[in-house]
């Protein structure tokens, strides 16, 4: 019995996760292409940007534990972290270990904004675009499940998101970066008693 609670915990949290990944993708790339809308404000697209987030690293670790716990897998820890330490298809979850690997990069540059500086942080996050495709070929390969139609329904709706998203972005040409730590100014992080920020500042935060 709780070998199946762990096996459904492990598709569902890595199946949540992959959403959540890639709702933070989509509302990354419409904060960038400044998309807007008179009960849109663009600093909703920043906002749910950090917290979807911060909030998927919660289904993240829950999914990587109960995949190591799992006696189907029978992962390990070190499978989890070490690229092609896993018996069980070493590969596919090395695509996984990267992806993760690289949405800690992002979440450490993103609250370590301040200190290292608007281009390093700028760098770090076009990872996200290896990121993301890496995520969904770990989950459509590593689970016994990633060729069923439920979990296919899920890639399908997560491409849409993310190719609509990036259209935006394209169609949007080079954005106005000038603009951005205004749209951040506006955030209601900022307003709940947060520094205020000159406009050389780059977009960092201060909380």
């Amino acid at each position: 019995m709780f070998d199946q609670v762990l096996w459904f915990t492990t598709r569902g949290a890595g199946a949540v996760s992959q959403l959540m990944l890639t709702a933070s993708v989509c509302f990354g790339l419409l904060t960038v292409a400044r998309v807007a809308h008179a009960e849109w404000p663009r600093f909703f697209n920043y906002e749910m940007h950090r917290r979807v987030s911060l909030l998927s690293i919660v289904f993240l670790v829950v999914h990587i534990l109960a995949a190591v716990f799992d006696p189907f897998t029978n992962l390990g820890l070190a499978a989890a972290f070490v690229p092609l330490a896993s018996s069980y298809r070493p590969m596919q979850v090395a695509v996984g270990v990267i992806a993760l690997y690289l949405f800690i990069a992002l979440i450490v540059t993103s609250l370590l904004r301040n200190h290292i500086g608007q281009r390093t942080w700028r760098v770090v996050h076009w990872t996200s675009y290896a990121m993301w495709p890496l995520a969904m070929l770990h989950g459509l390969t590593a689970g016994t499940d990633g060729t069923a139609p439920w979990m296919l329904a899920v890639d399908a709706l997560c491409g849409i998101a993310v190719v609509a998203a990036l259209a935006s972005r394209i169609v949007a040409g080079t954005p106005n970066r000038a603009i951005l730590p205004e749209v951040v100014a506006a955030s209601s992080w900022r307003l709940n008693g947060s520094a205020s920020r000159g406009p050389n500042e780059g977009g960092t935060d201060r909380r």
